[in-house]
C-alpha cells in the first residue's frame, strides 16, 4: 500500500507577470498579471504547484500573509486534497470562504493535486479517472479596436483558433454593435464569436444590447449584469435570443447550485480559483450534468485543460495566458484545442524570471 506524500512546508511568492497583451475590460485595464505562485514541499521531495490571479497587485501582500498563516494549519499532514478542503472549510465555516479566504483555499487545492500527481509521476487529469485529450479553446481578448487590433485577431485565427471572445460594456450600444460587427467581418462567418459585458449592464440596457447583437451569430453573452444578481440574470436569460453565460463568480459549488436553482444561464463557467479548486471543479460538473449545462473554464489554461478532460459537459477552455512569462514551458494551444500536460499540471517555474518579475 502505498503511502500518501506528507505536507512539510507552504512557500508562496507573489509576481506581476508580463501578459502577451494587456487585458482590457469594461471596469479597467490589467497590464500585468499579479499571481501568487505557490508551490507545497513534501516530505518524498515532491513540491505541488499551482499559482492564483490576483486581479490588483493590492492584494497580494495581504495574501502572501494568509497563506504563511494557513501554514500551520496543513504542515504535517498527509498530501489528501479532499481532506484538507473539508478541513479548512471547516475552519473557515464561521468567517465564509469568499474573497481572498476562498482564493487561497482553492489555490492550495490545486498545489495538493499536482503535489499528489506528481508524486505517482502522473498528470492530474489520469487521477481524476480520465485522460488527457484535446479541449477546444478559444481566444479570449480584453475590448478590442476592430483596426488597430485586426492583425492580432486575424493572428489567432492563423494560429487555428475557431473561437474568440471580446469584452465589451464601456461604450454606447451603438459603438459596440459597430464593434462586434468588424470583429464579426474580421473573422469571418464560420468563426465562433463571444461577447463579455462584464457585469456592467442594467436589466433593461443588457436586453437592448443583446438584442441589437444577436445579428451577428454569437455563441454566448457573459455575465450581463452584476454577477451576484442571479434574477437579473434569469430576467436577461428569459429574452435573450442569445445563450447566457456565467459562473466565473461563483463561490464555491453552493453559489452554483443557487445560481442552477434560478435558472440564471444557459451555459457555466466556473472558476477554479472561486469554484474550490479541482476539489471544488469535481462537485460542480455533477451539477451541470444534473442542469444539462455545457461548463466552461474561466483563466487558469494549464489546471483547466485536466479539469475540463474529465466534465461530463465539457464546451470550452478559455484561452487566456496569465503565468506563462514564469513559466519554463507556456501552455500552447494546437489547432485551436489545448491537451493537459504532466506530471502533475504539467507546471515548472522559470525561476529567472520569477526573480525579475518579484514584488517586494
Amino acid at each position: 500500500m502505498t503511502t500518501l506524500p506528507t505536507i512539510r512546508s507552504l512557500r508562496v511568492r507573489p509576481v506581476l507577470a508580463p501578459m502577451p497583451r494587456p487585458l482590457r475590460t469594461a471596469s479597467g485595464a490589467i497590464p500585468a498579471a499579479p499571481l501568487i505562485l505557490i508551490d507545497v514541499q513534501t516530505d518524498q521531495d515532491v513540491i505541488g504547484r499551482a499559482y492564483i490571479f490576483c486581479y490588483t497587485p493590492m492584494v497580494l501582500k495581504p495574501l502572501c500573509a494568509f497563506f504563511n498563516d494557513l501554514a500551520g494549519l496543513i504542515v504535517g499532514k498527509p498530501v489528501a486534497p479532499t481532506d484538507r478542503f473539508q478541513d479548512l472549510s471547516w475552519t473557515f465555516r464561521l468567517l465564509g470562504r469568499q474573497g481572498l479566504v476562498g482564493m487561497a483555499l482553492s489555490g492550495l487545492d490545486m498545489a495538493l493535486w499536482d503535489a499528489l500527481s506528481r508524486a505517482a509521476d502522473r498528470p492530474v487529469v489520469e487521477l481524476l479517472g480520465g485522460t488527457a485529450k484535446p479541449v477546444p479553446a478559444y481566444d479570449s481578448f480584453g475590448l478590442v479596436d476592430p483596426v488597430a487590433d485586426r492583425a492580432m485577431l486575424e493572428a489567432s485565427i492563423g494560429a487555428g483558433f475557431r473561437a474568440i471572445k471580446i469584452k465589451i460594456g464601456e461604450r454606447s450600444s451603438a459603438e459596440d454593435a459597430a464593434m462586434v460587427c468588424a470583429v464579426r467581418d474580421t473573422i469571418g462567418a464560420t468563426v465562433r464569436l463571444m461577447v463579455d459585458l462584464n457585469q456592467s449592464q442594467s436589466v433593461t440596457e443588457a436586453i437592448h444590447r443583446i438584442d441589437r447583437l444577436a445579428a451577428y451569430d454569437l455563441t454566448w453573452v457573459e455575465e450581463p449584469v452584476a454577477a451576484e444578481d442571479l434574477e437579473g440574470h434569469a430576467r436577461v436569460r428569459s429574452v435573450s435570443p442569445v445563450p447566457v453565460q456565467t459562473g466565473e463568480n461563483w463561490w464555491f459549488p453552493a453559489d452554483m447550485a443557487r445560481a442552477v436553482a434560478a435558472r440564471a444561464c444557459d451555459l457555466a463557467m466556473p472558476d477554479l480559483m472561486k469554484i474550490g479548486g479541482i476539489t471544488g471543479w469535481l462537485r460542480a460538473t455533477a451539477l451541470a450534468e444534473a442542469a444539462s449545462l455545457p461548463l466552461s473554464s474561466h483563466l487558469f489554461i494549464e489546471a483547466s485543460a485536466h479539469a475540463l478532460a474529465v466534465s461530463p459537459t465539457c464546451h470550452f477552455l478559455e484561452y487566456l495566458d496569465m503565468a506563462g512569462a514564469v513559466l519554463a514551458e507556456p501552455v500552447r494551444p494546437v489547432d485551436g484545442m489545448v491537451t493537459a500536460r504532466g506530471p502533475g499540471f504539467g507546471m515548472e517555474w522559470d525561476e529567472g524570471a520569477i526573480a525579475r518579475f518579484a514584488v517586494d
